[in-house]
C-alpha cells in the first residue's frame, strides 16, 4: 500500500489518497472537498480511483464525496450508520462553517467495526471509533502499521467532543482500547496536521497519555 496526504478545505482536512500499487486501484479517505484537484493527483499518478471512505460526517471530510462519486462512477463507503443524522444535516453544516452549500447524501455502505474494505489486493479493517461522532470509524493496514483515524486522535491532541452526540468518555475508551492496542510501532494519519505514532502518543499525549 502507498498513500499521499493531500489537504483540502480551508480547515486543511488531510484527504488521503490510498492505492494498491500491483493494480493502480485507489481510495480517497475523507475528501472534504477540491474535488478537481483530487482527480488530478490521482490522474497524475496513473491511479484508477474506484472508492471513496468517510471516516464521518462533518462536512470539511464529506464535502466532495457526493460531487466524486457522480462524475466518477463509483461508491461511497462508510462512515458507521450512527453517523447519518450529520451527512442528513449537510446543508446546515455548510452554514454553519461557512462553506459552500452541498446537499445531503447517503453512502452506497455503512460500515461496522471488524469489516474489510479492499483496495485491489489492499484490506484495510475498519475500526469503530466513537466518541468525536457516534458513526466515527478509522481504516487500519495491518502489513504497513499505518491507520487512518479522521478527528479521534491528532499528534498532541485529540478529537472535540462539543460538537452534537460527542461524547469525551467515549472519546478516550476508543483510543485506549481501539487504537493503542494495535501497537506502539503504528504510525496513524489523523484529519488533520501531522503524523504521528500511537505509541509517541500513548507516551507524550496530555490527554489520553500514560500519564494523562
Amino acid at each position: 500500500m502507498k498513500y499521499l496526504i493531500i489537504p483540502v478545505t480551508s480547515f486543511e482536512q488531510n484527504c488521503s489518497l490510498i492505492w494498491c500499487e500491483e493494480t493502480n486501484n485507489a481510495a480517497l479517505v475523507d475528501p472534504g472537498g477540491n474535488a478537481s484537484q483530487l482527480i488530478e493527483v490521482a490522474a497524475q499518478k496513473g491511479l484508477r480511483l474506484t472508492k471513496l471512505l468517510l471516516t464521518h460526517g462533518h462536512m470539511d471530510h464529506v464535502g466532495a464525496a457526493a460531487e466524486l462519486a457522480a462524475k466518477l462512477g463509483i461508491p461511497i463507503e462508510g462512515p458507521q450508520r450512527e453517523d447519518a443524522f450529520l451527512l442528513e444535516s449537510l446543508p446546515q453544516q455548510c452554514v454553519m462553517f461557512g462553506f459552500p452549500h452541498v446537499a445531503n447524501f447517503m453512502p452506497d455502505l455503512w460500515l461496522e467495526h471488524g469489516d474489510l474494505v479492499k483496495i485491489g489486493n489492499v484490506s484495510l479493517e475498519v475500526l469503530h471509533c466513537p466518541g468525536h461522532t457516534p458513526g466515527h470509524i478509522g481504516f487500519f493496514h495491518r502489513a504497513s502499521q499505518t491507520a487512518f483515524v479522521g478527528d479521534v486522535l491528532f499528534k498532541g491532541a485529540i478529537g472535540r467532543t462539543d460538537l452534537p452526540r460527542g461524547d469525551y468518555d467515549t472519546l478516550i475508551a476508543s483510543i485506549r482500547e481501539r487504537l493503542f492496542p494495535l501497537g506502539d510501532d503504528v504510525t496513524f494519519i489523523p484529519g488533520h496536521g501531522p503524523t504521528s505514532t500511537f505509541g509517541y502518543e500513548r507516551r507524550t499525549n496530555p490527554y489520553v497519555g500514560d500519564n494523562a
